[in-house]
């Protein structure tokens, strides 16, 4: 079983069932079938430049942030800056539900040891 919870300030209309839906597509696609709770959090892009220069000491709003968990059930926080999702979705033309799927794609990969390569 999944738990997700999912939070975003109202002025950011998000596809929650499209946010499950990605976490649960990470998860079966690395064969993890036990029970885990993730957090989603949808916010602006003052909170994801704050939370950048707190723990990555970076002045700049992110796209997604990951902030993993020591539990392998609380696999832990996955942060996505809307405004940026949306320039991104732009860019790319695809809808901004599907930008923010991916980009929670992304986190989870992140929740779950994958990093980039160096």
């Amino acid at each position: 079983m999944v738990k997700v919870l999912i939070s975003a300030e109202s002025r950011y209309p998000v596809d929650r069932e499209k946010i499950k839906a990605a976490i649960t597509s990470v998860l079966k696609s690395r064969k993890i079938n036990y029970a885990v709770e993730v957090s989603v959090l949808i916010c602006g892009a003052r909170k994801s430049r704050e939370l950048a220069k707190q723990y990555l000491k970076d002045d700049k709003p992110h796209n997604v942030l990951s902030f993993p968990m020591e539990d392998m059930h609380l696999l832990g926080d996955i942060v996505v800056c809307y405004p940026l999702a949306q320039e991104e979705a732009n860019r790319d033309n695809v809808l901004v539900d599907t930008k923010i799927s991916e980009l929670v794609s992304h986190g989870m990969l992140h929740l779950l040891g994958e990093n980039h390569p160096e």
